[in-house]
This record gives structure tokens, sequence and C-alpha cells, in this order.
């Protein structure tokens, strides 16, 4: 892929793990006995992460997959954000075409925390605390590595049909990964329509999944 946005850190390194995390996260969906308060949704969603990352190793990239898809698809609120991100163009697209990108996005998502999160060094996932952002609420956490860098990660968490569900993540507290798939898709769109869009995604998950293979 040709976007520079899009282009994924290298592995190993602090951008590597806070790209992922940037991306996407989830956990709680109606009916599933979900966590009720924000802070909890993200402490569960690092633990499952965590897990992960210890069993990568013998999980391999669709092993990994297939456990994060799930928790991707259940709390990080991939329709909301991905309508958002297009922008009003939204509306000019199909139910179709809309499922299409809803699909591609919500792929990417899963496959880059499968290619990211792929083993354990010792990092420390950590949420810290929340403050209200009117109706909503910002948890806020830290990554912290072996050799104590630290970055910082807020999640800007709504109530959906009674649940607390991921809409945005803020890296460093400023930038907004809405924002950054915004440009990123409004560029993407201008030039090569919904389609060019459903096949630069797609590009970039046989890029993970290539990756995976040949490390």
């Amino acid at each position: 892929m040709a976007d520079r946005h899009m282009r994924c850190a290298p592995k190993g390194t602090i951008a590597g793990l806070c790209l992922a995390l940037f991306l996407a996260t989830g956990l709680t969906t109606p009916g599933s006995g979900a966590i009720s308060e924000p802070q909890d949704v993200v402490r569960s969603f690092y633990g499952v992460l965590l897990g992960t990352m210890r069993d990568g190793p013998m999980l391999g990239q669709s092993g990994r997959y297939a456990r994060l898809a799930p928790v991707v698809d259940r709390t990080f609120d991939i329709p909301t954000m991905t309508r958002l991100a297009i922008g009003p163009a939204w509306a000019t697209l199909s139910p179709a075409q809309q499922q299409q990108v809803l699909g591609a996005f919500d792929h990417y998502v899963a496959a880059t925390y499968a290619d990211r999160f792929d083993s354990y060094s010792g990092e420390q996932l950590q949420v810290t605390g929340e403050r209200p952002n009117g109706a909503d609420v910002i948890v806020q956490t830290k990554i912290i590595k072996s050799n104590g860098e630290e970055t910082r990660l807020d999640y800007l968490m709504r109530q959906d049909q009674g649940f607390w569900r991921i809409s945005d993540v803020y890296l460093d507290g400023t930038i907004s990964q809405l924002a950054v798939h915004r440009s990123e898709f409004h560029s993407i769109l201008q030039r090569q329509g919904v389609d060019g869009l459903v096949m630069a995604l797609n590009r970039k998950v046989d890029l993970l999944r290539s990756v995976a293979r040949s490390s």
C-alpha cells in the first residue's frame, strides 16, 4: 500500500506495540454478560492481549487472529468508527458497499493485532484512571516496556445500548486514531473510490500475513 499512514511500525518497538493498540480494541457486547465499567472493559481487553502475546509463538499468526478477532468484533465499535472515518461519503455508499468496507476494516484491525502482538518480552499494559468527557468517558492507560519506556494511550468510550464500547483511541493523549483514518480514507476514496479502499485494506492484511509467514 502506498499510503504512508497505513504502513506499520517495525516489530519489537514501542511504536509497533502502540500502533496495534492505536487501531483497535474490544470486549463487550449487549447480551453477553458484558462488563459494565469503562476501566474494566479495557483491563479485560489488556488481559486477553497479554495472554495472546505470551502464547504468540505457539499460536502462530492464524491462531492469534482467531483469538483476537472476536474480541475486536465485540467491543471496538467498528461500524460507528468506520462511518465517521469515511465521513459524508458514507451516505453515498450502497448497503452492500458499506458492508464491504466494514468487513475489510474489521479484518484489517484483527490481522494487525495478530501480527503486532506476536510475543511477550515483559511489557506491562496498565489502566491508570479515567476522566469524564461530556456524556462519554476517557480511560487512561500506558504501555511500559521492560526497559521502563512508557507510552500513553487514552480510550474514548461511549455507551451503546447500555454497554461501554471504545470509539476512539488517542496516542500520547492527543493524536486521534479516528482523525488519522478519516484523512487516509478520504485520500483513498478520492483517488480510487470505495473499491480502492477495500482493496487497500485487504492488501494490508495480505502483507501482514506474508510478513508473519516469513518471520
